[in-house]
């Protein structure tokens, strides 16, 4: 059985209320898995009105933007410097928002949301 986002089943005074029907399935909550540095795999999973959302696992390159050239060119992952997000993040390679990486051109800046987007969009650092 799933986590669920539906009402309680416990009153004000802390007593058991009555229960009147089993768990949906919209009701269910998505947990979210860390995006991890290293061989690119994506979990795709249906949302409500049959859409779809790619989540990332684990992701290996990334889109770089360089001012100075002002090019976009594809770069290969390292690992992750450091996250403000948390600190041990960067001891794990989690990518997140703001996350400063090692990659193949250099020091880069996550600047999207890996997790929402299924990808990674870099800006260059000096």
């Amino acid at each position: 059985m799933g986590m669920s986002n539906s009402s309680t089943l416990r009153k004000r005074t802390g007593g058991l209320k009555g229960k009147r029907r089993d768990k949906r399935k919209f009701e269910f909550v998505n947990l979210v898995k860390p995006i991890e540095v290293g061989e690119k795999e994506i979990k795709v999973l249906r949302s409500l009105g049959g859409g779809i959302k790619i989540r990332p696992l684990y992701i290996n390159e990334g889109n770089m933007y360089d001012p100075k050239a002002k090019k976009h060119i594809k770069v290969k992952i390292v690992r992750v410097l450091e996250n403000p997000a948390n600190r041990a993040y960067a001891r794990m390679n989690i990518i997140t928002k703001g996350s400063v990486l090692e990659t193949s051109e250099g020091k880069a800046k996550v600047i999207n949301r890996p997790g929402q987007d299924g990808q990674v969009s870099l800006v260059k650092i000096e």
